[in-house]
């Protein structure tokens, strides 16, 4: 199933289901299945949905199950049927994920590609994944939501990526049951600030460089994640997603999901060890090759971004002056 998070009437947060290109509201559909189209859901929110846990999702399965056999009688599809995609008001993918995690150099090309980054990415040194953080509240954007450029914003880089959001809590799992813990998977943009620097220094060492890289990951609304969590038994096969992004209709990325260095169980196992994952939580899996960085090119204000991956729909930001 699709689902996505977006902002209602009333400017809440709301949880729909995608079904050829139109959003149904869940918590009537829900509803719908069970008592009254008024009644409270646990399907109102994707935070609420994933609280209440395999009851939770199982609900979700039971409407989905009535939309493919097409048992809700048509009044129920008038009333719960909100408007195509591409109109409506999306939230990010998940909107009130705790955690973002996001690994660097997980694709060998990108690798390649970053060469000069070398106490980050040579790859004779990797031994475990690289894992840095993002703040959810600050950064995470929809599809249609703009990306921002602050003043002190440089160089600006694109990346895609597949995200995984987490459907259970999850401590110190093994890579076997990882999957098990995966409520499905969306799109993410790993937007970067290349050239960071706050303050102008006398020297800088290793370590200066490092966390310059890192904060540069931390400007508002560098992480768009969407445009909707597709669960994972659509993607029977997470390893076989094409993935693209473009800036102004040029191809930049493209690459394959197969290529990453690290996989997802490897991830959960290693993060689990030592955080507990929960539900809603995101793991962005890297970025493939073809980063503004490697070919001297930068957002600017006026772009629009586009990230696509099999079976994951269409991520699209416009890049703005942060005001």
């Amino acid at each position: 199933m699709k689902l996505a998070s977006y902002r209602n009437e009333s400017g809440e947060s709301a949880l729909g289901l995608v079904v050829d290109g139109f959003v149904y509201c869940m918590r009537r559909l829900g509803a719908a299945a069970g008592a009254g189209l008024d009644m409270p859901s646990t399907l109102s929110t994707l935070e609420s949905m994933l609280a209440a846990g395999e009851e939770g999702l199982e609900e979700a399965r039971r409407v989905v199950h009535r939309m493919e056999s097409r048992a809700f009688g048509p009044d129920t599809l008038a009333q719960a049927k909100i408007s195509p995609l591409e109109e409506i008001s999306l939230l990010p993918a998940s909107p009130h994920a705790r955690k973002v995690f996001a690994l660097a150099g997980n694709y060998e090309e990108h690798v390649r590609e970053s060469r000069r980054v070398k106490e980050f990415v040579d790859l004779r040194r990797r031994r475990t994944p690289r894992v840095f953080m993002k703040p959810p509240s600050t950064t995470l954007r929809a599809s249609g939501d703009p990306i921002q450029i602050p003043p002190c914003g440089r160089q600006i880089d694109w990346e895609v990526e597949l995200a995984v959001v987490m459907g259970r809590p999850t401590k110190a799992v093994r890579r076997e049951q990882a999957l098990e813990h995966v409520l499905g998977y969306c799109l993410f943009n790993d937007v970067s600030e290349r050239g960071f620097q706050i303050w102008e220094r006398e020297e800088s060492s290793e370590w200066d460089r490092f966390f310059d890289w890192l904060n540069g990951k931390w400007f508002d609304s560098f992480a768009p994640a969407g445009p909707y969590v597709v669960t994972k038994d659509e993607i029977p096969d997470p390893y076989s997603i094409d993935l693209d992004l473009s800036v102004n209709g040029t191809t930049m990325q493209h690459d394959n999901t197969g290529s990453m260095i690290f996989d997802i169980e490897t991830v959960i196992e290693f993060l689990s060890a030592f955080v507990t994952l929960e539900p809603g939580d995101l793991i962005a899996m890297g970025t493939p090759a073809g980063v503004g960085m490697a070919r001297g090119l930068f957002l600017k204000p006026g772009d629009q971004v586009v990230a696509e991956g099999t079976g994951l729909g269409r991520l699209a930001n416009p890049v703005v002056a942060a005001g």
